[in-house]
């Protein structure tokens, strides 16, 4: 069975790749801002972000002949009472940071998965991954190094973990593969309602082969 990712996020691409499902990347074509305009501004945090990973998931499961399960994800940061995406700016960048240091957050990972055949979807699953995360208070230098290095820009929440953010994440609480943009526990469970094995999603050699190389640690 195909796995189609409708995200252009790398990370989430990295984190399934490492867990040994090699999706076909499709990215959608969905408007955000549309969607959570047309959700009303009362709207509760998880059904904004489960909203957007359906609409995701659903714009790309048209063009996907199956069968096939196709997985939509969106990621925003709940802090202060306040959902937040994406700054794009480096001004909104730094604004977010200031509130954000010495803080706790939730970030939210709305997820939908959806088994398709003959481009028709057949079944859907959803939820939200969360996490609680204490963030660091960097100084001025680092945080205006760090905007200047792009990468808070066009991530959820201004931050990441598996990259030049991680040096100012103190505590994660939840599923760390959530915080990079997809919860591996939560894709399971979501499968599991689909009646999908997730070891018969996963690529390379399956047991019984002669010899795996596994890393050093293991």
């Amino acid at each position: 069975m195909e796995v189609v990712l409708a995200s252009a996020s790398p990370a989430r691409l990295a984190v399934l790749r490492a867990a040994g499902v090699e999706p076909t990347v499709s990215v959608s074509r969905v408007d955000e801002d549309a969607v959570l305009a047309a959700l009303g501004p009362r709207v509760g945090h998880e059904e904004a972000v489960v909203a957007l990973a359906r609409a995701k998931a659903e714009d790309v499961a048209t063009s996907v002949p199956g069968p096939a399960v196709v997985i939509g994800c969106d990621s925003m940061l709940s802090i202060g009472g306040e959902l937040v995406g994406k700054p794009h700016t480096v001004d909104v960048a730094r604004e977010r940071w200031r509130a954000m240091a010495g803080c706790d957050g939730r970030l939210l990972t709305g997820h939908c998965v959806l088994l398709v055949e003959d481009r028709a979807v057949i079944a859907s699953a959803a939820g939200t991954g969360t996490t609680t995360l204490r963030f660091a208070s960097p100084s001025t230098a680092e945080l205006e190094a760090y905007l200047a290095s792009g990468e808070p820009l066009e991530v959820a929440g201004a931050f990441t973990l598996d990259g030049l953010g991680g040096w100012f994440i103190e505590n994660v609480d939840g599923a760390p593969s959530s915080v990079i943009g997809i919860s591996l526990p939560l894709t399971r469970a979501l499968l599991r309602e689909l009646g999908v094995d997730i070891a018969a999603l996963w690529a390379g050699p399956r047991s019984g082969s002669a010899r795996a190389d596994y890393p050093s640690n293991y």
